[in-house]
């Protein structure tokens, strides 16, 4: 399952990697978040909990809500309307809406983030939805959350298939080792596909292909032997 094409290679998809440490960028469809405040963050730190009684209900309400990425890569958010992000990271988005909220609010300090950055494993480790929680998340991380490998799984052999579907990069990540381990240390990306092939064991596949056959043979057994004892 999921072979890999030639001119693909584990230490390729590394160098590639690792030559650059980047953030995500924001994509159309993302689902992002945002929490404004004045004074440079004066509200983040609030180290007497002057505000936590007055903000409180209003940061929940305000959390809840989410932005979508519109496919002209504008979003509409509260009070300064439809502002293009498409494209920018994080950092770069934030720095751009400071600036734009602080034509209502002094010294505005803007926090953005995502919602729908996600991974997706299959294999061994079942199918499974591992959500980007942070920026530059490492494949030994989104592993980790997914529970780890176990003895079902080959760790060397971790396929990790990336771009559109009609025509992936597939790249094949060894984590039996050390070595591989140090030289796979990735940033996954939001959409990628994680496969970890599972160990195959013949006796217990051919045990269960045949276990209905085994119980039809063995109610036909008991059958005839209560009929003889009649």
């Amino acid at each position: 399952m999921f072979k890999l094409g030639k001119g693909f290679t584990e230490t390729e998809l590394s160098t590639a990697v690792m030559q650059a440490e980047r953030n995500y960028v924001i994509q159309k469809n993302d689902y992002l978040t945002i929490d404004v405040f004045t004074n440079k963050g004066e509200r983040i730190i609030d180290p007497n909990f002057e505000l936590q009684q007055n903000m409180g209900n209003q940061r929940r309400a305000q959390q809840d809500f989410k932005y979508l990425v519109q496919q002209d890569g504008t979003v509409k958010l509260p009070i300064v309307g439809q502002i293009e992000l498409d494209s920018l990271t994080l950092n770069q988005a934030e720095t751009l809406l400071e600036v734009e909220y602080n034509a209502y609010y002094k010294d505005s300090f803007v926090k953005l983030s995502y919602t729908n950055k996600r991974v997706v494993l299959l294999g061994a480790l079942g199918g499974q939805i591992v959500p980007l929680i942070n920026e530059n998340m490492s494949l030994i991380e989104v592993l980790a959350m997914a529970g780890g490998l176990d003895m079902g799984a080959k760790a060397q052999n971790i396929k990790i298939i990336r771009g559109d579907l009609t025509n992936p990069e597939v790249y094949q990540i060894n984590l039996s080792s050390l070595a591989g381990m140090q030289g796979t240390m990735l940033n996954m990306e939001p959409g990628d596909i994680v496969y970890v092939e599972p160990w195959r064991r013949p006796w217990l596949e051919v045990t269960r292909d045949i276990a209905p056959l085994l119980s039809l043979m063995s109610s036909t057994l008991a059958l005839i032997l209560v009929l003889q004892n009649f």
